[in-house]
């Protein structure tokens, strides 16, 4: 069987991506269609390292060199739903690493603008979304994910998949009127996962769950 949008036999992978969607996360309280629907036809299995396709379904992170981690799907799933992702959305990323919240939230029909610190991960990540199609949805960046991308805000949602101790107001300043804000804030190992909401009367903030991520850093490398 082969995927209509990334060209690729999936057989197998498809059917445990099925039972991934089933077992860990509709199970677990993640009851949005289209995130669910996301989840089952990106190709996860693509965006981890090859000796580590085996475990890409697995619902934990998972290591993809230079100290980043690919999240667990669970994990992903939640953000996307926090998000609220409406077709047509621009939407910013901050830390592309994998690629593979991009491409759930280009399945969401979003327009995504991500910003990657470290120079082999954006051009590894930035082959592998010309390979499955989707590069003309995926606008990347080689930047300091602190400063945002303000040449196209206002961005309807902003996603953080790095932990910055405080949320920088920079982002928050890019962030559309009704738009939502999903990170994990803290320090290297106690972080709640925050959701923003910007609206005429100020910022509405909620904790939602305890997180793990990897701590977002400021510069290039």
């Amino acid at each position: 069987m082969t995927h209509p949008r990334y060209g690729e036999n999936v057989t197998d992978p498809d059917s445990r991506r099925r039972q991934m969607v089933e077992r860990q996360i509709s199970s677990r309280g993640i009851h949005n269609r289209r995130v669910l629907e996301a989840l089952a036809a990106v190709p996860r299995e693509r965006f981890v390292p090859p000796a580590l396709r085996g475990s890409a379904f697995d619902d934990r992170a998972l290591p993809i060199g230079h100290g980043v981690t690919i999240s667990q799907p669970y994990i992903v799933a939640l953000m996307s739903e926090l998000a609220q992702i409406e077709a047509g959305d621009r939407v910013l990323e901050i830390g592309t690493g994998s690629g593979y919240q991009a491409a759930v939230l280009v399945e969401l029909g979003a327009e995504v603008y991500s910003v990657e610190r470290i120079a082999a991960i954006y051009e590894q990540t930035r082959r592998l979304f010309e390979e499955l199609g989707i590069a003309e949805r995926v606008h990347m960046r080689h930047g300091d994910g602190f400063e945002g991308w303000p040449e196209h805000a206002p961005f309807a949602a902003i996603v953080l998949t790095a932990a910055p101790d405080e949320i920088p107001p920079t982002l928050v300043e890019q962030l559309a009127l009704g738009g939502r804000l999903v990170a994990p804030v803290g320090g290297r190992w106690v972080q709640s996962l925050v959701v923003i909401e910007r609206t005429e009367a100020g910022e509405e903030r909620r904790e939602v769950a305890d997180v793990a991520f990897v701590p977002m850093l400021s510069g290039l490398a």
